[in-house]
């Protein structure tokens, strides 16, 4: 129903009498405005929403307004909508699981009295967990962030406290960060933020808005609370009723921050964790390090296409969908999901996880072996989450229990493994299944359940204390049994009465209504009517037959009611204790979780590596300040596993001092998008731990990758795609260092020709000589190719490390017919091939020809290819020659330009102020400029 809307039939009846819908609507009007809320009512069989609530869900899930319903008359009518249980579940996943727009509200009650049951936001849902993941697994555990900024001359001081709810983690940062947040940015990537909650004040404050463009650009929900909120003056204090152990080394570690503190005390505020005892005890607290992961911003997850998206064509056209072989449920997925958002930078512990997915690549029956056993094992982070939480029943200690029998099977599987990184695996794995499996950990809760449940009811889908665990239990089932004879032996005895055959004729059935009874069919009656009259109580007759009973079968049938009340109740009690004795063995499932959830991605990674038809290799990682970055065969991962795709594979060697910088030219369609990006995937693949898509990989470890691959428009908030595409480089030049990767795609085209390939220069100049950061800059602009010129032809002066390459493409000199090769090679592109692309997309032939035509009378990249033929200058500007000194002073003078520019405060400028501020800075240029005729090309070229 959520894809088409097709009969109102189908919808649940809104049965409300005048006299409920009046209690309703006075309730209704009392409630609080709140324009995030979805606020839906319990009305048992099925759910309302009314007012906008009402006409959002018509719009957004059933997709038509004649879903709605009036409630009430007049003018107080109230646009109404039913939802059903399924419906419900729909919405719920897509508001907490998908947008991060909204919140949600359930309310429970009748005629005017209801009451808030549960609220759940994209970052704090747990209320809603049983009805987002009964029949879903848990993919992503997400995190609640709070920022305390602090304003100052020399820039901000950014506090930030979060907690993950699902692993039971606190923690606390404090950095200061650069006018564009980019080390924010980073850190809400790395710890996967659905939520941030911010104060009040912050919001109303002019210098906040960048920090709120960058929340923004991560999609994560802000929230803003008052700033008393934000307080750390009792944290320790908190903090030391929900962390394990001693509470010292938390007041140590919250005494060396001075505004991250009341960061998570606003935390445990707004997720209440103190309200809840079973979060006491349970909790670790722990420093975020920025430097302790690859940074990546949302920019580089879009274009590297890290994680999945909606509008992705198939899962595996993102890196987690091509990775994500993980076959425990939920873990596994759960822990790549953080693995991708932090990469490593330690080189021997990014060489340890390559150590492991070696060895699962070269023994292939090792690997599937543990990958069978792995299949078998539930969620057991989240079974020991609704543990600690008391939401736990028999079903989830089974689980749990079927999960444990398994672990002596992987641990034997592992033992049998004799290869060289045996040492490895025994340290990372045997060793801990070991310590966690012994007498006094898993064998002691395994040993629990067989005594406990009775395993033996588990195929009937019943989930039971075995009668052998308590005597009273024992002797209520023993009573029960032989009351069950009893009842037997008296419908033996019934049928002998009335000369009537057991089971055929006369049955014996077990109501609500009756309890135990007799019943006969209507065609037997007659034949024992007399019979029943005298020495039977009839109870009922109706087309199935008659229900009849006598004093004997009643008494009976009461007693074996009463004991088996009692059953039940001694059954819910026992399952109660078991299941609080089960929660003390929660250190032991966490500890089990880890080693099971990171040998299932180990081994997921070692499935893709294998499985491909072309396989992957293990990269060679070298520190960051040595060696170079060279990929031979090069492929990107999620793009040749595309059905339709033949790849042609590429090499890749970004070197010191020789190709650290590489400008990339060639035509559209081409593959340098796809080479540049390949890249930059290929390294995130190597710091993760796997293996890469390439016949050979050397890699210098990198801090960040930077990825500006296109800027759209984002006019709604009044930024044009030029101020986009400069407002992302400014990011990448203040944030960068000589240890990030560089990825850049056609910038400069969001503005005239010259000022585009004028401040291209300039930012390539920037990047060379000042962050010298290994780089990969596609474009349009073959002139800038003159950056690499080996002896400073045309008067540009030669700077180290910059080196040309092109992609391939060959016309047929006869037909003029364009083919790509998708092969980089060295060297510049040596023309455009924009007109054969418009060819190749069926352009009119009258279109092509006049393109042609134009194109040949501005080859000469001069203004006066317009003028008369006498007056034409002789030489064209792509052939002039300047004077070196000339070349020099103004590329000096262009690249303080592009300083000054980057300096401007662009985020508190509205766009008019921007675009006066720059054609002032423009004219000022142009002043300075008289004596540079290189300069003055860009500005009598622009006018």
């Amino acid at each position: 129903m959520d894809e088409k809307f097709e009969e109102q039939g189908k919808l649940p009846e809104l049965k409300l009498d005048a006299r409920q819908a009046q209690g309703f609507l006075s309730f209704f009007k009392t409630l609080p405005k709140d324009v995030r809320a979805v606020r839906l009512f319990d009305r048992r069989d099925y759910y309302t929403a009314h007012g906008d609530d009402a006409t959002f869900i018509a719009k957004t899930y059933y997709h038509t307004t004649t879903a709605l319903r009036q409630l009430g008359n007049g003018v107080g009518a109230l646009s109404s909508v039913s939802v059903s249980r399924n419906m419900f579940e729909t919405i719920a996943r897509d508001i907490l699981l998908e947008r991060m727009d909204r919140t949600l509200e359930l309310y429970e009650g009748s005629g005017s009295n209801w009451k808030l049951v549960k609220s759940g936001t994209p970052g704090n849902f747990g209320s809603f967990e049983d009805i987002l993941f009964a029949n879903n697994e848990m993919q992503d555990s997400p995190a609640i962030v709070a920022l305390a900024p602090k304003f100052d001359q020399n820039g901000c001081t950014v506090g930030l406290g979060y907690v993950d709810i699902t692993k039971r983690v606190l923690g606390l940062a404090e950095f200061l960060d650069d006018s564009h947040f980019t080390n924010l940015e980073s850190a809400l990537v790395a710890l996967g933020c659905r939520e941030c909650l911010v104060p009040t004040e912050t919001g109303k404050s002019s210098e906040s808005r960048p920090l709120y463009d960058a929340i923004s650009r991560c999609g994560v929900m802000v929230t803003e609370r008052k700033k008393t909120e934000f307080k750390g003056r009792d944290l320790v204090q908190d903090l030391g009723r929900l962390v394990k152990g001693s509470v010292e080394p938390v007041r140590d570690l919250v005494s060396s921050f001075e505004c991250a503190a009341g960061a998570l005390g606003c935390i445990l505020s707004y997720a209440e964790l103190l309200a809840d005892e079973s979060n006491y005890g349970n909790f670790t607290v722990k420093q975020y390090n920025l430097n302790s992961y690859m940074r990546l911003d949302s920019a580089a997850m879009r274009a590297l296409n890290v994680m999945e998206s909606k509008s992705d064509a198939n899962k595996i056209f993102s890196l987690f969908g091509l990775m994500n072989r993980t076959c425990t449920a939920g873990m596994g997925k759960r822990l790549l999901h953080m693995w991708l958002k932090q990469p490593l930078l330690d080189v021997d512990e990014i060489n340890c996880r390559l150590d492991l997915v070696q060895a699962f690549v070269e023994d292939a029956a090792l690997r599937q072996d543990l990958r069978q056993h792995l299949k078998r094992i539930s969620d057991i982070e989240r079974l020991t989450h609704n543990l600690e939480r008391k939401r736990a029943s028999l079903l989830h200690v089974v689980k749990l229990y079927q999960s444990g029998i398994r672990i002596p099977y992987i641990k034997s599987v592992l033992e049998r493994y004799d290869g060289q990184f045996a040492p490895l695996i025994r340290e990372r794995y045997i060793d801990s299944l070991e310590k966690w499996s012994d007498d006094n950990h898993l064998n002691k809760f395994i040993a629990l359940v067989e005594t406990a449940v009775d395993l033996d009811q588990l195929e009937n889908g019943e989930y039971m204390i075995s009668s052998a665990y308590d005597s009273n239990l024992s002797a209520l089932k023993d009573e029960q049994e032989t009351l069950e004879q009893q009842i037997h032996n008296l419908h033996k005895q019934t049928a002998n009465d009335l000369d009537l055959p057991i089971d055929k004729s006369l049955k014996l059935d077990k109501g609500t209504q009756f309890g135990h009874v007799f019943r006969i069919t209507k065609k037997e009656e007659p034949k024992v009517r007399r019979q029943l009259n005298s020495h039977y109580i009839v109870l009922e007759t109706r087309k199935d037959g008659v229900k009849f009973t006598n004093t004997k079968l009643k008494k009976l049938g009461d007693r074996y009611q009463k004991i088996l009340d009692e059953y039940k109740s001694c059954q819910k009690e026992l399952v109660a204790r078991v299941v609080q004795t089960v929660a003390s063995f929660s250190e032991v499932f966490e500890g089990l979780a880890g080693s099971l959830s990171e040998l299932d991605v180990l081994l997921s990674f070692a499935d893709l590596a294998s499985s491909c038809p072309t396989a992957y290799s293990r990269p060679n990682i070298s520190p960051p300040d040595t060696g170079d970055i060279i990929l031979e065969g090069c492929r990107h991962p999620c793009v040749e596993a595309q059905d339709w795709v033949n790849f042609i594979p590429n090499d890749c060697r970004l070197v010191r001092g020789e190709s650290w910088f590489q400008i990339i030219t060639g035509p559209n369609m081409g593959g340098k998008s796809t080479y540049i990006r390949q890249v930059g995937v290929n390294v995130l693949m190597a710091q993760v731990g796997s293996f890469v898509p390439c016949d050979n990989a050397t890699i210098s470890i990198r801090d960040c990758i930077f990825a500006r691959v296109g800027a759209g428009d984002c006019q709604l908030k009044g930024v044009s795609t030029f101020m986009q595409e400069m407002l992302e480089t400014a990011s990448i030049l203040k944030g960068a260092t000589n240890r990030s990767l560089i990825i850049i795609d056609e910038l400069g085209r969001g503005t005239s020709t010259y000022d585009g390939f004028g401040l291209a220069w300039a930012i390539c100049e920037h990047i060379v000589e000042e962050i010298k950061a290994p780089t990969l800059f596609a474009t349009h602009f073959h002139e800038l190719t003159a950056l690499a010129n080996e002896n400073g032809n045309n008067g540009h002066k030669q700077i180290a490390g910059v080196a040309n390459f092109h992609v391939s493409a060959h016309i047929d000199s006869s037909s003029r017919k364009l083919t790509m090769l998708y092969k980089v090679q060295p060297g510049a592109c040596d023309q455009s091939f924009g007109i054969h692309v418009a060819e190749f997309a069926n352009f009119p032939q009258s279109v092509v020809a006049l393109a042609r035509e134009k194109a040949s009378e501005l080859e000469d990249f001069s203004p006066n290819a317009m003028m008369p033929t006498d007056s034409k200058k002789a030489v064209s500007k792509r052939k002039r020659e300047f004077d070196p000194h000339d070349v020099s002073r103004g590329t000096a003078r262009a690249r303080q330009f592009l300083q000054d520019f980057t300096q401007l405060p662009l985020d508190k400028m509205d766009l008019k102020q921007a675009l006066q501020q720059l054609s002032q800075m423009k004219t000022d240029l142009e002043k300075n400029a008289v004596d540079s005729q290189w300069l003055q090309q860009f500005f009598s070229s622009s006018d």
